[in-house]
């Protein structure tokens, strides 16, 4: 039972302990005295074994602490515990010491460089040395209930050696919580260069003590709301956003013949039901192009079929009434329109809001209200799905592609040129690999600091 957990973090405590900003800046202070005894010095070698490890671990059923998670998955996460389960199985299956050395590797060149000078042959022939440092103190704004950006977050900062302050959102806590444990119970003294912690939202005073104590901030959340944790931060401290992201996937109609329409129908459906479509990289819809083998339509009714099917395995779970009575509002729009016009078709769960396929011909770009609420859109070729969905430009995080390969090449260009920083396989969207750049961005990269030494 989580009540059974020693207090090693101040999420321990809550909400018994009343937080104060004296008690976050003294945890802060604590926090960069550990890393300095600790992590600072610690090899970085090490550092991704023990990562390693652990997210082995992870992955082992009998594993305390993910037993812990799946058990107490729906009352805690709010997911059913097959969704957490796959969920978790992803997340800690990418994270292997091979992927994290070529996470290094491609951000800084050399693992060694985080535990001192070394220079690449192009350096060395100029007399050129460099090393690297991650921050002090990064101080993590979550926002959202999947675990997995703040773990991720978590492991980024333990790589490059920095203490770290993650501030939980309400009700997406349990998961992070658990992991800092299971860190903690594998090696105590990287354990104490971590703090969690809870409150809500506009808490200035306990945000205002974490930002003066921290070199760099990272938060997720509304565009509004990165903007006034940026106007509030000290001119030298670092800061990086994450705001609001929409993802989608497009299919060609080569890849609409018979054969291979079913497969990417159950790709399809594991994009939409994998952490219940909440992340930022679960499609909001699927654009088809018409006059392949498969018509649109009928592929919507496949993916129906498919998502069906996996709800049976894996099933939702249950949301709030606010989001259900979102679905079921958004369902009778649907039902309307599909009376009036044959543009329109609908395939839902029945008795529950448990998933739901929208058909439609119209072509313009459609917000899902997520909880496994899918689109299904027809356009004449790639060109017009551009113009259709230029209202999230600039908003793309990723974009599953099903095409031919001489044709995916151009199109790739296309959606760089557009503005998405990331493209991968139908059935990969909330997936992705390691060494992944979060919004187009480098990720060790945007941490650290370097130090060049000529000799």
């Amino acid at each position: 039972m989580m009540d059974d957990l020693p207090n090693y973090f101040l999420l321990d405590t809550q909400p018994e302990a009343q937080l104060t900003p004296g008690i976050i800046t003294e945890a802060c202070r604590q926090l960069k005295r550990n890393r300095v005894q600790y992590l600072r010095d610690m090899p970085t070698e090490h550092v991704v074994t023990l990562i390693a490890r652990l997210a082995d671990n992870w992955r082992d059923d009998l594993f305390p602490f993910r037993k812990l998670a799946l058990n107490s998955s729906q009352d805690e996460t709010g997911f059913s515990k097959p969704t957490l389960t796959r969920g978790l199985d992803q997340f800690f299956g990418r994270i292997t010491e091979e992927s994290l050395h070529n996470l290094i590797a491609q951000d800084l060149g050399d693992p060694r460089r985080l535990d001192g000078p070394l220079g690449t042959p192009e350096e060395r022939a100029d007399n050129r040395t460099a090393m690297v440092r991650g921050p002090e103190l990064i101080g993590h704004i979550t926002a959202g209930n999947l675990p997995c950006p703040t773990l991720m977050g978590m492991i980024h900062g333990l790589l490059v050696g920095s203490a770290q302050f993650v501030k939980c959102t309400k009700g997406a806590g349990f998961i992070p919580r658990l992991f800092a444990h299971s860190l903690y119970d594998a090696h105590s003294k990287l354990g104490a260069c971590l703090e969690l912690a809870m409150w809500p939202g506009g808490e200035h005073p306990l945000e205002a003590a974490l930002f003066d104590e921290a070199d760099c901030v990272i938060a997720t959340g509304r565009d509004e709301t990165l903007e006034q944790v940026r106007c509030r931060l000290p001119e030298s401290t670092r800061f990086l956003g994450h705001g609001h992201r929409v993802s989608f996937g497009y299919i060609h109609r080569d890849m609409l013949s018979r054969a291979m329409a079913r497969d990417l129908a159950k790709k399809a459906a594991q994009d939409v039901a994998t952490w219940n479509q909440l992340g930022c990289l679960s499609p909001q819809l699927f654009y088809l192009e018409r006059n392949g083998a498969i018509r649109p339509e009928i592929f919507a009714e496949m993916l129906a079929e498919e998502i069906d099917i996996l709800e049976q395995e894996e099933p939702r779970g249950d949301i709030s009434m606010e989001d259900a009575a979102a679905i079921s509002h958004r369902r009778d729009f649907y039902e309307l329109r599909a009376a009036n016009t044959g543009d329109v078709r609908q395939w839902k769960s029945e008795g529950c809001t448990s998933w739901t396929v929208v058909f439609e011909e119209e072509p313009l770009f459609a917000s899902s209200c997520l909880n496994r609420f899918i689109h299904i859109k027809s356009v004449n070729d790639f060109d017009e799905m551009l113009r259709v969905a230029e209202m999230v430009r600039g908003q793309v995080s990723t974009v599953a592609l099903a095409a031919p390969k001489n044709d995916a090449e151009d199109m790739v260009k296309a959606l760089a040129h557009w503005g998405v920083t990331r493209v991968c396989p139908i059935g990969q969207m909330q997936n992705p690999p390691m060494g992944w750049r979060h919004d187009g961005r480098p990720t060790l990269g945007d941490l650290v600091t370097w130090t060049d030494w000529e000799q």
